[in-house]
Formats: structure tokens, C-alpha cells, sequence
């Protein structure tokens, strides 16, 4: 049994470059963890999307770039990563980087998540970020 990762849209008109890659390097970062690939949907969508899931489901009133839904079970791991383009854009300008290096940096945030990393301490948010960046470097020497 395998599971799969899926890209898919809601407003956003966005399309992923090198899917295959991108799926890849995800499932490589879950099993790494010691988790195995269950059903992982990353869907994108606006800001303005985004902020009414923010706040029909979590309560919240304001914009985020993601919002993830664990669904996973034991050691197979499944989710929903819903990710803000128009954030990602903002934060890539924001942070000097392309929006495609940034929604690498967000997808694998949010698979982080889901194989039990936090972000709300500095602590927890240090060790994301280390995270992430070493996710990155892996996405990066990688052959395509």
C-alpha cells in the first residue's frame, strides 16, 4: 500500500513546477521521520480563502501562508496543508527569495507538522526553521 501526495487548487490559478521532484523530496523528509506516506493533500488557495478556513475552523482572524490538518494515524502520515499564495508572495518579497523557494519553504513546514514538529515556543521555532532549511538544502542538490 502507498500512499500519495496531490497538488490541487481552489482559487489560485497557481501551478507547481517539477511535481514529480517536489514529491519526491516530501516523502523523503516523512519517511526520514519515521513516518510512512498515507494521503497528504496540499491545496492552494487566496488569502482571502485562506482567512475564512482561518477562521470558520481554527477561530482565527487573520492571515496565515498555511493552515495544516493532521489526519495521520500511528506512523502513516496524513494531512491537508491549505497554503496562501498570495502570502507565500508576500513573504518571498519579504525575505528576499523566490516564490517557488518560499512555498518549498511552506510546503515543508507544513509535513513538519504533520511528522510532529511545533512552531509556538522560540525553541520549537528555532528548530523548525533548522528544519526547514535543511529540507531546502536537500530539495536543492537533489537531481531534478
Amino acid at each position: 500500500m502507498g500512499g500519495q501526495i496531490t497538488f490541487n487548487r481552489l482559487g489560485h490559478p497557481y501551478r507547481l513546477r517539477q511535481i514529480k521532484k517536489v514529491r519526491r523530496w516530501l516523502t523523503t523528509a516523512i519517511e526520514y521521520h519515521g513516518f510512512e506516506l498515507g494521503e497528504v493533500a496540499i491545496i492552494f488557495c487566496t488569502d482571502e480563502e485562506l482567512l475564512q478556513l482561518n477562521q470558520e475552523a481554527l477561530a482565527h482572524d487573520f492571515y496565515t501562508d498555511i493552515i495544516t490538518f493532521d489526519h495521520c494515524v500511528g506512523d502513516l502520515l496524513s494531512g491537508d496543508l491549505y497554503i496562501s499564495i498570495d502570502r507565500v508572495k508576500e513573504n518571498a518579497i519579504q525575505h528576499k527569495t523566490t516564490t517557488y523557494n518560499e512555498l518549498l519553504r511552506v510546503m515543508v513546514h507544513g509535513v513538519l507538522h504533520l511528522c510532529g514538529f511545533g512552531d509556538k515556543s522560540e525553541e520549537e521555532a528555532r528548530t523548525m526553521r533548522a528544519q526547514e532549511n535543511q529540507w531546502l538544502h536537500v530539495f536543492h542538490v537533489e537531481p531534478k
